[in-house]
């Protein structure tokens, strides 16, 4: 097996298992106590914070450990929120933030605050104007991550921090993917990480509170990590997480470049080798170990099981999967293809032989998945055509003239991605060029997949429309 997903959790790093094994027998005692076997654990927890602090470019007495990197996130947003009370209960976050974001935002609205999205473009960037828009008088806090879990866009943070300091404003920074890579540069005010995400241990987050940001912890607290991060420290796994993320800095320079090489590879082949296929994320700015692209015409869940099978462990964001039945919030945010989405993230060390292998498997577990799905070929075939005409003798509503008006209805109510865009294209070739046809869906993916579709297959997406049940989707041939 070959793991290729370390943007979900990367494997533990040689220096964190030796950290933790030595730090098991020195590390077990209370911090806060002053006998010998305390002071020692102290010792050892002084250690790591004054490490963690470095790497993450921030003084000792500012970062705190937490028992996640979403506690660290929701700590984060709650205090600062909390702290800045008498400014506003306005928060701003980006429309591709980590779940763990987007939950404490719900939160905040709950509880009677108001909540500000900055949408994105479709690489998955943000405009730094477009924050600067957002941002208000009552904005007690602004969210930003330093780049994207899904598609590895890394965001301009420095100069989205330079204007809420100009506008009185702090940035939390949510920097769980980029922080293996190096410090996020720019003049934040907090900042949330997980250790797990850069060879660590799970259940070691760090949150970072810059000197002067106001900052008022919330739920009940005791005397451990400021009042921040109450309960007993796991010392071990601290240490540990300190001990390899200094590691991975170390060798972020010289891993970044061929891990860059190897994913270029796989963004410039995938296209090659499997058709309909859309890569996703900024080609450019973006973290050097992450690609994803979506295939048209496949289930995202059974194409992870064909890879799997295959001997490789990957992950998406497709909205075809059983835990979920919407789109991924990133991916409807960039307003880019969904259906097939696959995430490759190489962990350190990944040998370029195993990325040609993926290669390799790729194009034929794409192509069983489709078969399997009755996906149409590049030409349609007698059987799609045969599908085609049985669909339009079913359809409802179908009108022979042209204009806005269909020529042909399909009715894909109750199944879900990607099968109603498979129907569309089994149906496109028989109406006239310029004429619509008319799909009938209640699937949430749908609402990205037919625009996807369209500009993939040179058609024009008409747009929505309410039908009596689910959506109709208009869609003209043009070719």
């Amino acid at each position: 097996m070959v793991y290729f997903d370390s943007a979900s959790s990367a494997p533990l790093h040689p220096v964190a298992r030796q950290a933790l094994t030595a730090s098991l027998d020195e590390g077990w005692a209370d911090p806060a106590r002053l006998y010998r076997e305390g002071r020692r654990a102290r010792l050892l927890l002084d250690a790591a914070r004054e490490a963690a602090a470095e790497a993450v470019g921030c003084r000792a007495d500012e970062l705190v450990f937490t028992s996640s990197g979403t506690r660290a996130v929701h700590s984060g947003v709650a205090g600062a929120l909390a702290g800045r009370r008498r400014t506003g209960r306005h928060l701003v976050v980006s429309a591709v933030e980590h779940s763990s974001v987007l939950h404490a935002a719900e939160t905040h609205r709950a509880g009677g605050g108001t909540v500000g999205e900055v949408g994105v473009d479709r690489t998955g960037r943000v405009d730094p104007e477009a924050y600067r828009a957002a941002l208000r008088p009552d904005t007690a806090l602004a969210c930003l991550q330093s780049a994207n879990h899904e598609v590895g866009t890394e965001q301009p943070v420095a100069e989205v921090a330079r204007l809420c300091t100009e506008a009185g404003v702090p940035l939390l920074v949510d920097a769980a993917q980029s922080l293996a890579w190096g410090r996020v540069a720019g003049d934040w005010s907090l900042l949330a990480a997980s250790a797990h995400k850069w060879g660590g241990p799970p259940g070691v987050g760090l949150l970072a509170v810059r000197k002067g940001v106001r900052f008022a912890p919330q739920g009940p607290a005791d005397e451990r990590e400021s009042g921040r991060s109450p309960g007993f420290e796991n010392i071990p796994a601290i240490v540990a997480a300190a001990a390899a993320l200094r590691a991975v800095q170390q060798e972020a320079a010289d891993e970044a470049e061929r891990l860059r090489s190897l994913v270029d590879r796989i963004r410039g082949r995938v296209p090659e080798l499997v058709p309909d296929v859309e890569v996703v994320g900024d080609p450019v700015r973006r973290l050097p170990h992450l690609v994803t692209f979506s295939c048209l015409y496949v289930d995202g869940e059974t194409l992870l099981h064909e890879l799997d099978r295959a001997g490789f462990s990957v992950n998406s964001g497709s909205s075809c999967t059983s835990s979920t039945l919407t789109p991924s919030h990133v991916l409807r945010a960039m307003g880019v293809l969904s259906e097939g989405n696959v995430r490759v993230s190489l962990p350190p060390g990944t040998a370029e032989e195993d990325v040609e292998r993926f290669l390799a498997v790729l194009p034929d577990a794409v192509r069983g998945v489709r078969e399997r799905l009755g996906a149409p070929a590049d030409a349609p075939s007698e059987a799609a055509a045969g599908a085609a005409a049985a669909a339009a003798d079913g359809g409802a509503g179908n009108t022979a003239q042209r204009g806005e008006q269909p020529a042909l209805t399909v009715d894909s109510l109750g199944k879900r991605c990607p099968v109603p865009v498979i129907e569309l294209a089994r149906v496109i070739g028989d109406v006239g060029i310029g004429e619509i046809v008319e799909v009938l869906s209640d699937d949430e993916a749908a609402r990205l997949d037919f625009p996807a579709w369209c500009e993939m297959r040179d058609q024009e997406y008409v747009g929505e429309r309410p039908a009596p049940r689910g959506t109709a989707y208009l869609v003209r041939r043009r070719t």
